[in-house]
């Protein structure tokens, strides 16, 4: 849609779709790379992207395949194993062997795998209200405001309503022109949200996908810090303390009046707890 920012970068992924990602900073300094949660694009990351260049680090947000401006893939290639992958061909574009990676919700349960099971070598992993160990009902909410009107929105009012009613915690925009960059503008004029619809039916399973994932965390061996918002009704308290017992060496921060988008919600403390912790763990230079 008009009003969209160009993305300024592209790679090639895994199976030769197109990623697309923007970059703040030194391109000489440490990278970090910022993976936004499911039907989000790399937008989510702007104001953290952009604090952590003038920080001194090179961050990179992209969109993940089928989201944003990234290519959308075949039905069967939304897996994990996909997106690691996508994940580790930018890394390696931008010429960083031992990256920062910083992920929320999806993101994050991607950055974990790809750290559990030795695919990329990092130098600190930040989860982003995720872990382990997620409420079912705060996940069932994710998928059904992702569900909603399958045929699209007949305006943008009824897309910040639908944006409202899932955050009401999140004050209203006045000026609509922001919501651009989350919809693509469809046949008969009605707008749909900025992802591939295919992309839900290859998520994988609660028990499978905690399986996993809780593998993965038994062997964290690296600096890490989970990150939670505390209005948060997909990572509780009892899911945060249950991973911290699983990695006790890792750090944690419940950010206040954020809920499960917290980089979105408190970008300010998300920023700076994310800057300290890294700058003692892994600095920029």
């Amino acid at each position: 849609m008009p009003g969209t920012p160009v993305p300024k970068h592209k790679w090639v992924g895994a199976g030769g779709v197109m990623i697309a990602g923007d970059t703040w900073g030194d391109p000489n300094g440490r990278l970090v790379a910022l993976m936004h949660g499911g039907g989000q694009t790399r937008h989510a990351w702007k104001g953290a992207g952009e604090t952590l260049g003038a920080a001194g680090y090179h961050a990179v947000a992209f969109d993940a395949r089928g989201h944003g401006d990234s290519d959308w893939a075949d039905s069967d290639a939304y897996g994990p194993d996909f997106m690691v992958e996508d994940l580790r061909s930018v890394t390696r574009a931008l010429g960083e062997d031992k990256p920062i990676l910083v992920g929320a919700s999806m993101g994050g349960g991607i950055s974990l795998v790809a750290v559990g099971e030795e695919t990329i070598a990092a130098a600190a992993l930040v989860l982003v209200d995720m872990a382990p160990q997620t409420e079912p009902e705060g996940r069932k909410k994710i998928q059904e405001f992702m569900a909603q009107k399958p045929d699209g929105f007949d305006s943008l009012e009824e897309v910040a309503e639908a944006i409202s009613n899932y955050q009401p915690h999140r004050k209203r925009p006045r000026n609509l022109d922001g919501l651009a960059k989350n919809v693509r503008l469809g046949a008969g004029g009605k707008y749909r949200w900025h992802w591939d619809p295919a992309r839900r039916a290859q998520l994988n399973n609660d028990g499978s996908r905690r399986e996993r994932l809780t593998k993965c965390a038994d062997q964290l061996t690296l600096p890490t810090l989970l990150v939670r918002g505390g209005l948060s009704d997909v990572l509780s308290e009892e899911g945060a303390q249950s991973f911290l017992k699983q990695c006790p060496h890792a750090e944690y921060v419940n950010v206040e009046n954020a809920a499960h988008m917290v980089a979105g919600d408190r970008n300010d403390i998300f920023a700076d707890s994310v800057i300290g912790f890294l700058k003692r763990v892994a600095p920029p230079a």
